[in-house]
């Protein structure tokens, strides 16, 4: 069973940055491709950003340039680096594991807030 704990998120101003990260239980991390998803506020889940085993990244087209996966396979952590905050960045992110037998296992999400 693997476990996903993210964190790092909370209130900051347009412009500014945050981290995120998320930590996975379990040995199926460095097997796995993994993901950050986001829900605004009455809004679906859609996907932010998503690395391979081997460091292969995807990302939506509204956080190209802003953002940045990136994984450390030693520490069982995936990283997201946001800067140039926007109100639209407001949502839940969630952290998102995708093993290699196809099961998807989610965090339980960690809030940021763009706001002045």
């Amino acid at each position: 069973q693997v476990q996903l704990v993210e964190s790092g998120g909370g209130l900051v101003q347009p412009g500014g940055s945050l981290r995120l990260s998320c930590v996975a239980s379990g040995s199926a991390f460095s097997f796995s491709t993994m993901g950050w998803y986001r829900q605004p506020p009455g809004k679906e889940r859609g996907l932010v950003a998503r690395i391979t085993r081997g460091g292969s990244t995807n990302y939506d087209d509204s956080v190209k340039g802003r953002f940045t996966i990136s994984r450390d396979n030693a520490k069982n952590t995936v990283y997201l680096q946001m800067i140039n905050l926007k109100g639209d960045d407001t949502a839940v992110y969630y952290c998102a594991l995708f093993t290699i037998g196809g099961t998807t296992y989610w965090g339980k999400g960690t809030p940021v807030t763009v706001s002045s």
